[in-house]
């Protein structure tokens, strides 16, 4: 019967399950982003025992009160925190339909994490002409590796807005659209959470 239909024209029939639809794929791009989160508190977890294994092994060289400008770090912070409620504000005005609101709230976020970048390299250029480099002890290395890999996962929050911008621009708030700005959220909050852990550990604990 199947070669019947085949030979007189007739195209086969492919039957589409209900877990193949749109509501499938978009649950499989949050379930695989939870995985990447995941993985990626892995890495930090191991930068974070790294750290706390060597973060006594100064080899003669300057310790953290030494370093830390802890108004300069606390300020940093709170430019980051303040970009954690830009960027639930964003979701807010997504959730609503808002795409002006939501573009410009996005836009704010991907400002306030230029800032927090541009100051935690004016923190490290400081450091560096003290002498303060990454090879001149077990703690620096461990200081700039963990940091700078929290500051390079910013870098690249603020070009995954930057991108979203432009796919808003072009196509405004399409499902897939909505989705990706999700995942986006999850991630900014997920280094809100880590840095919280570098600022506790690395700075305040290190300096008192």
């Amino acid at each position: 019967m199947e070669n019947d239909s085949v030979a007189a024209g007739v195209q086969p029939v492919f039957y589409q399950t209900a877990d193949e639809g749109p509501a499938h794929a978009g649950g499989g791009t949050l379930l695989g982003f939870w995985i990447y989160l995941m993985s990626d508190a892995l890495i930090f977890a191991t930068l974070f025992a790294t750290f706390g294994v060597l973060s006594t092994s100064f080899a003669g060289g300057p310790q953290p009160r030494d370093l830390f400008d802890l108004r300069l770090v606390g300020f940093n912070t709170a430019v980051l925190l303040v970009s954690a409620l830009t960027c639930g504000l964003a979701m807010i005005a997504m959730q609503q339909g808002r795409l002006g609101a939501l573009r410009f709230w996005l836009i704010v976020t991907a400002l306030l994490g230029m800032t927090f970048v541009g100051v935690e390299l004016s923190e490290f250029a400081h450091m560096i002409s003290e002498g303060a480099t990454p090879q001149r002890s077990g703690y620096l290395s461990a200081f700039f590796t963990l940091v700078s890999t929290h500051g390079l996962h910013v870098t690249f929050g603020v070009i995954w807005i930057a991108c979203m911008l432009v796919q808003l621009g072009q196509r405004g708030l399409q499902a897939d659209n909505r989705r990706r700005l999700l995942c986006l959220s999850m991630f900014w909050h997920f280094l809100d959470v880590v840095w919280i852990g570098v600022f506790t550990f690395v700075y305040l604990l290190g300096a008192l």
